[in-house]
């Protein structure tokens, strides 16, 4: 059986390469004759997959927000099937929240310069799984850290995203350290935002 990852469609070389155009550029910075150049078609040729570049921005952000909700949901049903503490489920959000920020910088910076240019429908969808996804980290924390309150846990999740998400900001990718050590600085970061608001050193299993 092949472990090999299956090749990318053409939808998603389209969506990837708009993603990285958009991210150096601006939305209106860039044309579909130069998104199907990055892929190799024609410009009108990428009306075959989208109608237009706003629709390629709202499959990306709701995209990568309903990814990261699914992805979350995976791992906190796959920790409770294998009876994993809570501390160890946290660790395994922060770990699929990491990959997410390390491998999906464009996205990042999309959402953040963006997303108001998305339709209402789609703006307000992209909101509803994010705040999913923040449910479902308050949870987790909460059950790890008990004396924290919800708000006080919900302002904690949100102020570690914004940590986590601060990967497009961290400097040229040579200069940062190898993404394994930029992986694990950001996951002890992040254990130690959560600890130090519930007063501890971090460490989730001192946590009381």
């Amino acid at each position: 059986m092949s472990t090999q990852a299956a090749a990318p469609t053409r939808r998603e070389q389209i969506l990837r390469e708009a993603a990285r155009l958009f991210a150096e550029r601006g939305f209106h910075g860039v044309g579909v004759d130069e998104i199907g150049a990055a892929v190799g078609i024609s410009g009108p040729g990428l009306y075959r997959h989208f109608p237009g570049k706003e629709a390629m921005l709202a499959e990306l952000l709701v995209g990568i927000s309903g990814r990261l909700l699914t992805g979350g949901k995976r791992r906190a049903a796959e920790g409770e099937g294998a009876g994993l503490a809570p501390a160890e489920v946290l660790d395994s959000l922060i770990e699929g929240h990491i990959d997410f920020a390390l491998d999906d910088r464009p996205l990042i910076i999309l959402h953040d310069r963006e997303l108001d240019r998305l339709r209402d429908t789609d703006r307000k969808l992209v909101r509803s799984l994010q705040r999913q996804y923040v449910e479902l980290w308050v949870e987790v924390v909460r059950e790890v850290y008990p004396r924290l309150a919800e708000a006080e846990a919900r302002a904690c999740v949100h102020a570690v995203f914004g940590l986590l998400n601060s990967t497009p900001h961290l400097g040229r990718p040579g200069a940062l350290p190898g993404r394994a050590a930029t992986a694990a600085l950001l996951h002890r970061l992040a254990l130690g935002a959560f600890g130090g608001a519930h007063g501890v050193d971090g460490d989730v299993n001192r946590a009381s």
